[in-house]
């Protein structure tokens, strides 16, 4: 293409005013029948993505941001009756019509190279709304081939499907197969949709330090790295509770954040050591307001990305609208397993965790051993949105003591389709408490549990200040991007998930 003058990348801006999907939607057919009718004027650009040349005419399909459409390429129209034979006169710059002869009809022009188009819209006697082309400019030269995806009858032939390769090669798997750019787009609306509830509400969104001298507000193993000047260790946060917790003792009515966070744990179909939450704390709030808040934040993004509460996910048709169910965690096991461990010590609950599949390495405590209890039998059955409430003291480091159920807290999980969705407290503003419940969490990583809490000395200063009372919620966008969109996994909702080195 050089040798025949022709920039396969040229630098000069390409104005575009019309994208395929507006076109095909505003379509009028009325004059066109009528001798002088030339259509509507428009300029297109996007990636080739096929052609059919059929002697002085080709068909090709260009697709852009919003969609695809099918332009007609006229020989006549692009060449205006240049001999070829002039092109052998190496010594005479082409004219644009004869380069972009040679482009189309010399077959230079590849599936999935970018182009413009500068033409006239119009309906083809097969009834197709298009783009009569009056010119054609090369925008940028594809120099791998594209997978072809091939469909007929609704199934896909040839097509780019393979997990690892999809998510190793995103932009590809973006290109070539149908609804996975709307996936994302999608969740765009949820965090979109997410943001306009809390900035309505008066909430302000703000930034917290990613590199921590301390992994708090979690339980969870922390990546660990090292800051060269300071000759320290820091962590990636795990969590960003704590420092939003000291921007409402600083005198924020509600502050929220949404960005990544950080665990140095497992990789499967619903965990990625990166992922995306969303924290929101609001003062003189409680548990109870948070649950009624979350429902109806919920049930909008719902209508905004869907157009309806309801979410087909798999087998099971979700309803996200407001009220939910509302369960404590004990009669929840009780409910699932005929057992109420409410009044038992560890050691009355430690064979009946062993009964029920729980693996007891005899390093945790009795809060730990009711969580997996939980998440072992009766987790997954909850498929409606289900708030579990009243957690154990010992689960819920951050969180105040129930006002009225003694060794409880004012703590809950919202569960969907079988997996936790969001995790709120009344937050616990007693720094003699909370210090207590440090010094707790202490002694269960001397057990070995490589998930308890280390003391934020620096937290307990701000609370020792005053914080008032309090409620916060954190929520997975990740997981919720699942929910919303359907999808089967969080590889899906995650442009470019963790994977093993590509050999």
């Amino acid at each position: 293409m050089r040798e025949m003058g022709i920039n396969p990348y040229p630098a000069d801006e390409y104005v575009v005013t019309g994208y395929s999907t507006d076109i095909k939607n505003t379509f009028e057919d009325e004059n066109q029948q009528a001798a002088w009718y030339t259509g509507k004027p428009v300029r297109i650009a996007g990636r080739l993505m096929s052609k059919r040349i059929m002697g002085k005419a080709s068909f090709i399909e260009v697709q852009d941001s919003k969609g695809r459409i099918q332009c007609y390429v006229s020989r006549d129209d692009i060449q205006e009756s240049v001999d070829e034979n002039e092109n052998a006169n190496e010594n005479k710059p082409l004219t644009v019509e004869q380069q972009m002869y040679n482009v189309v009809f010399k077959k230079l022009l590849d599936i999935g190279d970018f182009i413009g188009i500068e033409g006239f819209v119009f309906r083809t006697q097969m009834g197709e709304i298009s783009v009569h082309a009056k010119k054609l400019t090369v925008l940028s030269k594809s120099l791998r081939p594209l997978p072809i995806v091939k469909y007929k009858d609704g199934v896909a032939y040839d097509g780019f499907n393979d997990p690892e390769q999809r998510y190793r090669q995103r932009y590809v798997d973006l290109i070539v197969n149908e609804g996975v750019k709307d996936t994302f787009l999608k969740r765009a609306t949820i965090l979109r949709t997410m943001r306009q509830v809390f900035d309505e509400a008066g909430y302000t969104e703000v930034e917290t330090p990613i590199l921590q001298q301390i992994a708090g507000g979690a339980s969870a193993r922390p990546f660990i790295t090292h800051h060269n000047t300071l000759d320290v260790d820091m962590y990636l946060r795990i969590a960003t509770e704590l420092y939003l917790k000291r921007l409402i003792v600083g005198g924020f009515e509600g502050v929220y954040e949404i960005g990544r966070n950080f665990r140095n744990e497992g990789m499967d179909r619903s965990h990625n050591p990166e992922f995306t939450c969303m924290e929101l704390y609001v003062q003189y709030k409680d548990y109870n307001w948070m649950m009624s808040f979350t429902e109806q934040l919920l049930e909008r993004i719902a209508i905004a990305v869907n157009g309806t509460t309801k979410v087909q996910i798999g087998d099971h048709e979700v309803d996200f609208k407001a009220p939910y169910r509302r369960l404590p965690i004990l009669e929840a096991i009780k409910e699932k397993t005929g057992y109420d461990l409410g009044e038992m010590t560890e050691e009355e609950i430690r064979p009946i965790a062993k009964k029920l599949g729980v693996e007891d390495t005899g390093k945790m405590g009795k809060g730990k051993l009711i969580d997996e209890i939980f998440g072992e039998t009766c987790e997954g059955t909850f498929i409606q949105p289900t708030f579990i409430t009243d957690y154990p003291v010992e689960m819920s480091p951050l969180t105040k003591m129930h006002r009225s159920k003694p060794g409880l807290t004012e703590r809950f999980e919202l569960m969907v389709n079988g997996k936790e969705l969001a995790n709120a407290y009344s937050e616990l503003n007693d720094p003699i408490d909370q210090y207590n419940r440090f010094v707790d969490q202490m002694n269960l990583a001397k057990k070995g549990d490589d998930e308890a809490m280390v003391i934020d000395h620096d937290f307990m200063r701000a609370l020792e200040y005053g914080m008032p009372p309090t409620s916060g919620i954190g929520i997975g966008i990740d997981r919720l991007a699942i929910l919303m969109t359907g999808q089967p996994t969080i590889q899906e909702v995650l442009l470019f998930p963790t994977m093993k080195p590509e050999q």
